[in-house]
Parts: structure tokens; C-alpha cells; sequence
């Protein structure tokens, strides 16, 4: 079987088995394509079970280990609840490990308390076994090089050994909806990502300037997205045409505060999407102080159209950070390809950090938004994506 720990989800009290639910059923779906299995859940593990033997047990694993909710997990071998069974099931299904390796020690949980020996009898009567066995290991408690763990539970004792992290956080869906402002660099994924890590599940909303930007810079964005999709699931993306709203702001309004403008143009279009997506909030990726948009000053120009409350989760985080992060979960390489966004299309030589709202309301004054903004979001592009 595979094995997944939970984590925060047990501190949930009385929610806890909504949760439990939910990450079952994400588990599930994506396992769609890895083969049958059986998914339950008891006493803050998550047992994945294959039902036939054409059950891919490697992918499975490698699905598992991206699902938010789980903090580790392991692939375990199961033994009757008898300690002779324990000890050779432990020998045998860790072979390979404990030949390799120079020292070992074994952990023991006991949750069946049935069961006659306790866990420290249980731990020293497996360790005397696998020394016999394998006499080139020494026990080593503090550094081993292989922990090997005995599970002992209601139908199966386990053995397993150096579990692995999980993606940690909470089930994606746990936490309603949330719109995502994606573009083509860096941080926008990022932001996705530790979002859905936080249980929201997440739809995205692109910004498109034709033929300032092109159809691979749409690629990207697509690309970026199944990336963050296999942590995140399946998330819907709309691509708004930006292209006339832009050449205007560019055309008629202070060159200064273009970016400003543009940003309060994008927030009041993804707020629409959102809207009409059933979501609950709107998440960007700007991080404070990294260009003149992202000023205090400016935020603070920008959140006063919203009406959803905009969710910043990179804002305290420098560049090293959030690139980091970006090489973890594999959009690093695709967020430097060369392609334009609209973001950064007619920036301003000398753009305005510290604007005012009055300054910047008096410059939108010179373009007919509302009808700009009707005629962008009447003809919009939705590509559902997901990672397999």
C-alpha cells in the first residue's frame, strides 16, 4: 500500500472528516489514470490500496506526493499481526534498503492496542531479527541511514522505512475559490500554487494584448498552469483581450501612471471573471517594493477598485524566495522563456511610485473605461487545463 500522513488536518476538531473527505476524493482523481485503487482513511493515515496488479504503484506514488493535505507519505508492506510475520515481512520488503545502507534503527506505533507486545518490545524484537539477517548494519538512533517503521493497525501491520514530505498544507476545495491573475513570469504560478496549498481551488484569468503578445506567450501561461496543476488540479483558465484597452490608456492617459491604470483596469475585469466563476477572492503575485507598481502607494491605488479582497501572498517575499520556490515546483524554465505578457507592453520610461487616488482617478478620466472594459470581457477565451 501507500501510505499518506496528514498533518494539519488533524488539529481540524469537529471539520476534520470534511477534510479527510475531500482529500480522498482529490487523491482519487488523480490516480484516474495509474490504475484501481481503494482510498480510505482512518486514525490520521490515508491508505491507498491497489486492487489488481495492473496497478502503477510508481506513479502512484509520485501523484500522492503532490497532493495538498499530505505531509509525507510512504510505500509499506503489509504483515499479518504477528510478530514472526512482522519481522520477516520487514526483512524481505526492505531488502534492497538495508543492504545498502551501514546503519538502521526501527521506530514502532502500536495503534492496535490489542495487540500483545508493546511498541518498544515490538521495535527491539524487529531490530534483533534484521541484525541477524543483515549482519553488516549497526544500530545508530540518532543518524541512521535507514529508519525502518512498523505500523501496527486494525486489519494489517506495516513496515516501511524514510518516509518522504509531502506537499503539506490542506486539501485543495477545502478553502472555496479563489481567481488567480496569471501572467507569463515568475511570480504569478507561485502565487497560485501557494494558494491552492492553502485549499483554495483556483481558476485564472490571463490578460492578452494581440498582436503585441502572442499565441506562444498564451502557450506559456497554458504551460505554467499544468505545471501548477499538479498540485492544484484541474483549473480553468480565461484569456481576456486586453489590445484596445491598452493602446487607450497608452494613447490618453498620463504616461506615468499608465501602469497604475492598467493594473486598476485588470483587478476590475478579474473581479467580473470572478464573479461570474463563483469566486471568492483574487490572488496576484506581487511581492512589495519589486517594481513601481507594487509601491504601497500604488497597491493602495489599485485595491480601491476592488471589491473581492485581493490576496498577495508573495508580498514579503524577495526574488531569491520566490525563485525558489519556482525551481520546486517546475515552472522556473518556462516562466523565463523570452515571451511578451501585457504587463510588460508600453511601460512607461518614467513611471509614477507614489501616486495619489485622486491623480490617478483624474487620469482615467480620459478614456471611456467602462465601455473599453464591456468590450474585452464580451469576447474572452476559457481553456480548462489539468497536468495529466
Amino acid at each position: 500500500m501507500i501510505l499518506l500522513k496528514l498533518g494539519e488536518i488533524a488539529l481540524k476538531g469537529l471539520n476534520r472528516r470534511s477534510f479527510e473527505e475531500v482529500l480522498m476524493k482529490n487523491v482519487k482523481r488523480r490516480l484516474g489514470d495509474a490504475g484501481r485503487f481503494a482510498v480510505s482513511s482512518k486514525q490520521s493515515t490515508i491508505y491507498v490500496e491497489p486492487l489488481d496488479g495492473d496497478a502503477d504503484m510508481d506513479l502512484a506514488e509520485e501523484r500522492c506526493g503532490k497532493v495538498f493535505g499530505v505531509v509525507s507519505y510512504t510505500r509499506a508492506g503489509t504483515a499479518e499481526k504477528e510478530l514472526r510475520a512482522i519481522q520477516e515481512r520487514a526483512a524481505e520488503y526492505l531488502q534492497e534498503k538495508l543492504e545498502e545502507a551501514d546503519s538502521f534503527k526501527v521506530e514502532c506505533k502500536r495503534s492496535d492496542k490489542k495487540f500483545p507486545c508493546k511498541s518498544p518490545e515490538i521495535s527491539a524484537e524487529v531490530g534483533g531479527y534484521l541484525l541477524e539477517k543483515y549482519p553488516h548494519l549497526r544500530v545508530d538512533v540518532h543518524h541512521p541511514d535507514v529508519e525502518v517503521r512498523v505500523e501496527v493497525r486494525e486489519q494489517y501491520a506495516f513496515v516501511h522505512a524514510n518516509a518522504r514530505p509531502g506537499a503539506g498544507g490542506i486539501p485543495v476545495g477545502t478553502g472555496g475559490r479563489g481567481l488567480v491573475l496569471i501572467s507569463g513570469g515568475l511570480d504569478s504560478p507561485v502565487a497560485a500554487w501557494t494558494m491552492a496549498k492553502r485549499g483554495l481551488a483556483l481558476t485564472a484569468v490571463h490578460f492578452a494584448s494581440p498582436p503585441y503578445t502572442s499565441e506562444l506567450a498564451h502557450d506559456k501561461v497554458v504551460r505554467l498552469l499544468r505545471q501548477v496543476s499538479q498540485y492544484a488540479g484541474r483549473i480553468k483558465l480565461v484569456t481576456v483581450g486586453f489590445t484596445h484597452l491598452q493602446e487607450e490608456i497608452r494613447d490618453c492617459c498620463p504616461e506615468d501612471l499608465g501602469t497604475v491604470i492598467l493594473r486598476r483596469y485588470m483587478l476590475r475585469a478579474a473581479q467580473r471573471v470572478a464573479e461570474q466563476e463563483g469566486c471568492q477572492c483574487l490572488i496576484t503575485g506581487e511581492s512589495l517594493g519589486q517594481v513601481a507598481s507594487q509601491t504601497v502607494q500604488a497597491i493602495a491605488c489599485t485595491d480601491a477598485v476592488a471589491k473581492l479582497p485581493v490576496f498577495r501572498p508573495l508580498i514579503g517575499s524577495d526574488k531569491a524566495e520566490i525563485i525558489k520556490t519556482a525551481r520546486q515546483i517546475d515552472t522556473f524554465d518556462t516562466s523565463i522563456e523570452p515571451y511578451e505578457d501585457c504587463c510588460t507592453i508600453f511601460t512607461p520610461k518614467h513611471p509614477r511610485t507614489k501616486p495619489t487616488l485622486e491623480m490617478v482617478e483624474r487620469g482615467e478620466g480620459a478614456i471611456d473605461g467602462e465601455a473599453l472594459l464591456r468590450e474585452a470581457l464580451e469576447n474572452v477565451r476559457t481553456t480548462h487545463i489539468t497536468a495529466y
